[in-house]
């Protein structure tokens, strides 16, 4: 199989048959930011076969759906999966490559999804779904503008089967577009519970809150904005009612709340816990060293999630953290 490359630096290699092996366990889930901003999966549960037009800001985009339907936002883990793996590699120096070759049990496990034999075949027609949709847009990614068109994945390949017919592991090689994200780090880290919410609507706007919520204690936003930014297909008032239960059960991370003017308002649930600084390079090798073939970075930014929703204030972070990594493999 051929595929772009590119080792550290984001210097890109020409190599016939590179390829990366996507062998990083808990790595940490990942999300390119063009994606998160704009509505370019499904929300619907059955086959979407309509054309998708958006424009907000400058950015134009058209979704055309293959006649399997449109790739959903379930679809999507199949890159986020990929997309983590990738800059887990980058973290660790390694080098990488636009084509992965993906265990699908693996892919299943971090991404929640069920093992049965159903959840193979399920997995199967997201690809086909993925590989179908077209895309023609003018995004920037990787500070790069172009109006071009492409697929979500350019190939997908079943490399191996049991005997029973059951995939073992797939070749997916990534657009060129989404991998240029990768190589300029243009994504964000999501919640693990991200992968645990299983409405269309909720995973859509947990992305619009990660986005632009990330770095700010909150984001207000107009419904009929909100309702645009998602790509939801009903009628605003089906949408304003749609949300209104989401407030009520709350989403990872964020809380939201209706105010006046019909307005939305996003705030992260938590506040980073003061006097825990960055590990250093050392602190990180050792966590290395302790958990061999572990995404390290994925590691600390856990137990940071731990420490924060705890309230723990320790003296010595690093000992701690390290001591904790002991025992997370431990339960491994």
């Amino acid at each position: 199989m051929t595929g772009s490359g590119a080792i550290p630096g984001g210097r890109f290699t020409d190599r016939g048959g590179d390829f990366f092996i996507a062998d990083i366990f808990g790595a940490s889930p990942k999300d390119d930011l063009a994606s998160m901003e704009h509505p370019l999966f499904s929300l619907s549960t059955r086959p979407d076969r309509r054309v998708l037009t958006y424009e907000h800001n400058g950015t134009e985009i058209t979704v055309t759906p293959s006649v399997k339907g449109r790739a959903t936002i379930h679809d999507k883990d199949i890159l986020i999966f990929c997309v983590s793996q990738l800059i887990a590699a980058l973290n660790a120096g390694r080098s990488v490559a636009r084509t992965l070759k993906v265990t699908a049990h693996d892919l299943l496990v971090a991404t929640n999804r069920d093992t049965s034999g159903d959840g193979y075949a399920r997995l199967r027609e997201a690809f086909e779904r993925l590989a179908g949709t077209r895309i023609t847009t003018n995004i920037v990614t990787g500070e790069q503008e172009t109006t071009t068109g492409f697929g979500l994945i350019d190939r997908w390949e079943i490399v191996r089967r049991t005997r029973g017919g059951r995939m073992v592991s797939v070749s997916v090689t990534l657009s060129d577009w989404l991998y240029r994200a990768v190589l300029a780090r243009s994504v964000l880290t999501l919640s693990r519970d991200y992968f645990r919410l299983r409405k269309p609507l909720e995973r859509r706007v947990y992305e619009l809150a990660r986005k632009h919520c990330g770095r700010q204690p909150s984001w207000t936003v107009s419904m009929a904005v909100l309702h645009k930014k998602a790509g939801s297909a009903a009628p605003l008032r089906v949408f304003r009612a749609s949300l209104r239960k989401m407030m009520a059960g709350g989403l990872p991370d964020y809380t939201l709340t209706e105010e006046p003017g019909d307005l939305v308002r996003v705030e992260r649930r938590h506040r980073p816990v003061p006097g825990q600084p960055r590990f250093d390079a050392e602190v990180l090798e050792a966590a290395r060293a302790l958990a061999p073939g572990f995404d390290v970075h994925a590691l600390e930014a856990e137990w940071r999630a731990w420490a924060e929703e705890t309230g723990t204030r320790l003296s010595r972070p690093d000992k701690a953290f390290l001591g904790w990594v002991k025992t997370r493999i431990a339960k491994e």
